[in-house]
């Protein structure tokens, strides 16, 4: 009388588990079946986007151009996200954010443009995509993100986000709280592969132009300038202490110049204002070492235009690249912390020069 008794428990187990079990899994092997999903689903394109985190992406261009996608997760009680780059970074793409609050279980969608770092600087109803129809359900425990952008062709490299758990952006600003955890990909919508795309060496690389391109053009520089005008009393110390600082901001911004165009060649931005002012801040740099190879003797009679046109050519110079700084900086959409950063050291370097300059003339 027992063994039947067990057995039965058992089959209902096993049948309990594997309900439970094939209620949380999705995958491209298995059929979509949503409620009220607001386009065709029969059609759709299936591909695991972010196996670690289980997210499941299916997508198909319905019209010449209209898109529709369905992005799957699991329901960790966090939003979950999908961003569209055009270079692979989070800042400066444009993301569909969905939700199910946490509070009354009501569902979200927004969309949101990633401007920077800090949550000042992603806007709300911002960005280029044109959102058709959306709507995000939860069903058998994960998430169903599905929305229609208009548009020709959507960027293939596609950013992936997951928020942090209970926490999610309510009304009336809709603050968006720093992802948990994110990838970036591309995903050719043709065969349907996609790949990670690891960012953080182009991130290395974009401190690394940004860092040596300020240190060399933007300080070191300005520097040099301040020894060559201030303290040609200590003569010839202060002529070997002006080379040695103008020569290694020299390297250094030759450095920041290369990192830059493999940068450039990288992400495929367009940067050719800030490039530009890159090229003719080097040809200046150029031309001042070649003066200072050619320089005449002191008392030739031509030394007196030689050195006008090598402190204009260096007034220039510092100018422009003070300049592009800045310029990068905002390119970089870097904030206020590097602005505030760099622009101290040039507020000091500003006093100083101010109090040196008082003294020379006091002594006249």
């Amino acid at each position: 009388m027992m063994a039947p008794s067990v057995i039965s428990i058992i089959f209902f187990t096993i049948c309990g588990l594997a309900f439970f079990v094939n209620s949380q899994v999705d995958s491209c092997n298995s059929n979509l079946n949503i409620n009220s999903l607001p386009f065709d689903s029969a059609s759709l394109h299936c591909v695991s986007a972010w196996s670690s985190q289980d997210f499941i992406l299916r997508y198909a261009q319905t019209s010449s151009n209209l898109w529709s996608f369905v992005l799957s997760a699991p329901d960790a009680n966090s939003y979950i996200a999908i961003g569209f780059s055009s270079n692979g970074l989070m800042i400066g793409s444009s993301a569909v954010v969905g939700w199910i609050s946490a509070t009354d279980g009501s569902p979200a969608v927004k969309k949101y443009f990633l401007g920077g770092q800090t949550s000042k600087e992603v806007v709300l109803d911002g960005g280029n995509l044109v959102i058709n129809t959306s709507m995000i359900v939860t069903q058998s425990s994960r998430l169903y993100l599905a929305f229609q952008l208009n548009t020709d062709q959507p960027a293939t490299r596609i950013i992936y986000a997951l928020g942090p758990t209970g926490v999610m952006p309510s009304s009336p600003s809709f603050s968006l709280t720093r992802h948990a955890d994110m990838v970036s990909t591309t995903l050719n919508y043709v065969t349907g592969q996609t790949s990670n795309i690891n960012v953080r060496p182009q991130s290395r690389l974009r401190k690394s132009h940004g860092v040596l391109n300020m240190v060399g053009w933007g300080i070191l520089m300005i520097i040099g300038a301040i020894v060559a005008r201030y303290f040609r009393q200590w003569d010839p110390v202060w002529f070997y202490v002006h080379i040695c600082i103008q020569s290694l901001g020299f390297l250094l911004g030759i450095a920041g110049v290369i990192c830059g165009i493999i940068l450039e060649n990288r992400l495929g931005a367009d940067v050719s204002t800030h490039k530009g002012l890159g090229v003719f801040l080097l040809v200046l740099g150029c031309l001042q070492v070649m003066a200072f190879l050619a320089r005449p003797d002191k008392s030739s009679k031509v030394r007196k235009y030689w050195n006008w046109y090598h402190y204009s050519v260096g007034r220039i110079l510092i100018i422009f690249a003070v300049a592009n700084v800045f310029y990068g900086i905002h390119l970089g959409k870097e904030g206020r912390e590097w602005k505030g950063g760099y622009g101290g050291v040039l507020a000091i370097l500003f006093v100083i020069a101010f109090i040196l300059e008082v003294r020379m003339w006091m002594k006249k």
